[in-house]
């Protein structure tokens, strides 16, 4: 059984993150960021792989990443 996939394009992760689509397209390519499909010359980036990301950059103070997930 199959799930039904959300994914946001550049620009609709742009305005989640309010950060420019140039900072994505450089992120992309330091390797930054979350991954992503590129398909037939689209980039689109899965719901669930943007949430995990997000997750990982969660942190309890500037030096320090918060190591179980939640509010702290």
């Amino acid at each position: 059984m199959q799930q039904n996939v959300r994914h946001l394009n550049q620009g609709e992760l742009a305005d989640r993150w309010t950060v420019s689509e140039a900072t994505l397209e450089r992120w992309r390519s330091a390797g930054i960021g979350p991954v992503f499909l590129k398909l037939q010359g689209r980039v689109l980036y899965r719901i669930e792989d943007i949430e995990a990301y997000e997750v990982l950059c969660l942190r309890k103070s500037t030096s320090q990443p918060l190591v179980t997930g939640g509010a702290a």
